[in-house]
């Protein structure tokens, strides 16, 4: 999917084993603008491809509120919370990445972490006060075919994954995401660009 940098990150090994559960993270210099910091939140990953929701930056004014006026749903108590860009496919689908205490019929669990949730119950419930303790939406997402986030997390100036906590998840703004992500790895990413580069 992504047009990854020819730069050599070789202090950086990724673990290429399934990822979901995990933040995918673009490498600083990334070739691919659409995913310039991309924090990329993996929700399915197998033999057959991938799926992640994007949570590095939001829409600009879009609000959960006008996002529930679009269903007719009355806001309640739920806040008027950012709504992501969730990636580049299918951009107005919705989905919600939300805790544990919550499932709908068609809701995903992702690897024991959170679950993925794109039908209008889960806005519904969350506008209601029945819903996820915690959450977060977006708007589209990333896709990768067979073998294809593979063949990227193997390419220099790519991809860098790493595991993601609540903290990160639910009550880290959008836009400082990137970093703190990177800071669970112990990682600078200021000290991965190389030459006169800057992140």
């Amino acid at each position: 999917m992504a047009r990854c940098s020819g730069d050599p990150y070789s202090r950086v090994v990724h673990q290429l084993t399934y990822l979901s559960g995990q933040l995918l993270l673009a490498m600083p210099g990334m070739a691919d603008r659409r995913f310039d910091h991309a924090v990329i939140a993996i929700c399915a990953h197998d033999e057959g491809g991938a799926l992640g929701i994007g949570l590095g930056a939001t829409i600009e004014g879009l609000g959960f509120h006008a996002l529930l006026d679009q269903f007719d749903i009355p806001h309640g108590d739920a806040p008027d919370a950012p709504v992501h860009f969730g990636g580049p496919v299918e951009p107005r689908r919705g989905f919600v990445l939300h805790s544990r205490d919550w499932e709908g019929q068609d809701s995903v669990a992702v690897g024991g972490k959170w679950v993925l949730s794109s039908t209008i119950d889960v806005l519904r419930a969350i506008a209601e006060g029945r819903g996820p303790g915690r959450w977060v939406v977006a708007l589209g997402y990333a896709g990768w075919d067979a073998g294809q986030l593979e063949e990227e997390l193997r390419e220099p100036g790519c991809w860098f994954n790493v595991p993601v906590n609540d903290a990160i998840l639910y009550d880290t703004d959008a836009h400082d995401r990137w970093q703190a992500a990177f800071g669970i790895a112990g990682v600078d990413p200021r000290q991965l660009v190389t030459g006169g580069g800057t992140a």
